[in-house]
């Protein structure tokens, strides 16, 4: 287990979103129209790192939707990930502790898409154990689900998490290239670039074999607890082909920063079963060298806490690394 190293971002309050009133009159008044009856009150959505607009909404008739919407003038990308996932949602499995889709619309340069709410709550950091387990037992059934997808699903067209390589070459290969500079790397993975170009390099070669499909960014703030302590998992744009113990390892970053022994929790896991024996540390020098070069060039659309949360992410993808591996900083601390 590693000591306890707090994020230095409030994962249920990292959003920088506009409220019901900043949308156009139009636009607030298509979605009352879809919704059946006024918007009364509006709850801003507080996690997440996008600007988008999104909140539950509850009308006047007592009824609740959760609403995001986006400018296709000023947020084109929004609204093309917005319409990805609503796509994705109205594929997947039946069942599955996902927020269903309810409908979509355009009007006045807008597109907005309305889901079934959630009561619940993004799991606080350090992890309470019995929600981590939560999630992770409700991760292994959408996993399950995903392992064999529906054919109109896998029919998108969607990304393959093995095309992330350039003739395979991942972040620290391009580091390594002098394409990107070198980040800052925190004792004990300072001067081990060579190791992690290695070990992220395997990654498309593993992501190519799989057969299903896999969230693609599942993180703390993708997910919601219940009060019946069910895990919800939210956010699913970045759906892809690879295996999933990738995403088990991004999740369980957080977990290893909790102090939590992550590395039983992995090997225990069904989608753990069929992995390579260094499938968590090919995916930890990866998802390091993603967050770790990507901190350094946030877009403005962006909130402002996403380079603080992805250098701590890096940092800790690094840390647990360095344990699994037996590295030591020149000083000899490991």
């Amino acid at each position: 287990m590693s000591n306890l190293s707090p994020p230095p971002v409030p994962y249920h309050a990292t959003a920088q979103r506009p409220g019901w009133d900043a949308l156009p009159a139009a636009v607030r008044a298509a979605l009352s129209a879809r919704l059946g009856a006024p918007v009364v009150e509006a709850r801003v959505a507080t996690a997440g790192f996008t600007r988008g607009f999104a909140a539950v909404l509850r009308t006047a008739d007592g009824g609740d939707a959760f609403v995001k919407a986006a400018a296709r003038a000023e947020q084109p990308h929004l609204v093309n990930w917005y319409a990805r996932e609503a796509a994705i949602l109205a594929r997947l499995p039946a069942g599955l502790p996902v927020p269903g889709l309810r409908w979509t619309l355009w009007e006045a340069g807008w597109y907005a898409l309305c889901l079934d709410p959630v009561d619940g709550h993004t799991p606080r950091l350090p992890w309470h154990p019995a929600e981590l387990d939560a999630t992770l037992a409700g991760y292994a059934d959408v996993a399950a689900a995903l392992s064999d997808p529906p054919a109109e699903l896998a029919d998108l067209g969607l990304p393959h998490l093995a095309d992330l390589a350039r003739d395979d070459i991942l972040w620290w290969g391009e580091v390594a290239a002098g394409r990107e500079p070198l980040p800052p790397l925190p004792a004990p993975a300072a001067g081990r670039l060579t190791e992690l170009v290695a070990l992220e390099s395997r990654l498309p070669r593993y992501a190519a074999g799989a057969t299903g499909l896999t969230h693609g960014d599942l993180r703390v703030d993708n997910v919601l607890i219940d009060p019946a302590r069910r895990a919800w998992f939210c956010d699913w744009t970045w759906l892809c082909h690879g295996p999933a113990w990738f995403d088990l390892v991004g999740l369980l970053i957080t977990g290893y920063a909790s102090g939590l022994d992550v590395d039983a929790r992995f090997a225990a896991h069904p989608v753990a079963a069929d992995a390579p024996a260094d499938a968590v540390d090919v995916t930890l020098a990866a998802l390091a060298g993603y967050h770790l070069t990507a901190a350094a060039s946030v877009p403005p659309t962006a909130s402002t806490q996403l380079p603080a949360h992805q250098r701590w992410t890096g940092e800790q993808a690094l840390s647990w690394l360095a344990r699994r591996q037996g590295w030591t900083a020149p000083d000899g601390r490991s």
